[in-house]
């Protein structure tokens, strides 16, 4: 039985969202600078929220929140970016409270996400960009069926502003179809 589920933009408020923000920055500083720089206080996480419904709207972003089922408390964020309709590809960002890792939820999440994307959203291919020293992240996305496609060199500016480079995982339809 699943012990969390998912929520879109309309079932988030500003206000929980700021609070997860808020209390995994140290977690998340590193890897969601953008995300941490939009959000640094609650009017700002409200604006935030207000292009990602503007996002919503245009198609150009997609977004899911993980919820705990016991408590209805906010405990991840999943983003769909980088939305190539032209090639049919996209990306795939997402975090998990750091209460929460380590359960599989993360997993799980991006395993809809791929439904998601290649059934609705017609994708030919999913990719996900993490950090050499994630493994965690690294391993969502070897448990969902992506191949490491390699190294990006410097291809990141983390919330130190120093430049690092991302491993880039691929997932093809034909593959996504191939083993699901």
């Amino acid at each position: 039985m699943e012990t969390w589920k998912t929520d879109g933009i309309a079932d988030v408020a500003p206000k929980e969202f700021y609070g997860l923000i808020d209390r995994n920055r140290g977690h998340i500083a590193k890897t969601f600078p953008a995300t941490l720089a939009d959000c640094k206080d609650f009017e700002a996480t409200v604006a935030f929220l207000d292009r990602a419904a503007q996002n919503v709207e245009q198609g150009t972003y997609h977004y899911f929140y993980p919820r705990d089922i016991a408590s209805n408390n906010l405990i991840g964020y999943l983003v769909i970016k980088n939305i190539n309709l032209h090639i049919g590809k996209c990306e795939l960002g997402y975090f998990i409270d750091k209460n929460f890792e380590g359960r599989g939820i993360t997993t799980k999440l991006v395993a809809n996400t791929l439904a998601f994307c290649f059934g609705t959203l017609m994708m030919n291919k999913i990719y996900i960009c993490t950090s050499t020293i994630n493994k965690a992240s690294q391993n969502v996305a070897l448990k969902n069926g992506f191949m490491q496609e390699g190294i990006l060199r410097q291809e990141f500016k983390n919330g130190q502003g120093l430049l690092e480079d991302v491993v880039y995982f691929g997932l093809l339809k034909k593959d996504y179809n191939n083993g699901n």
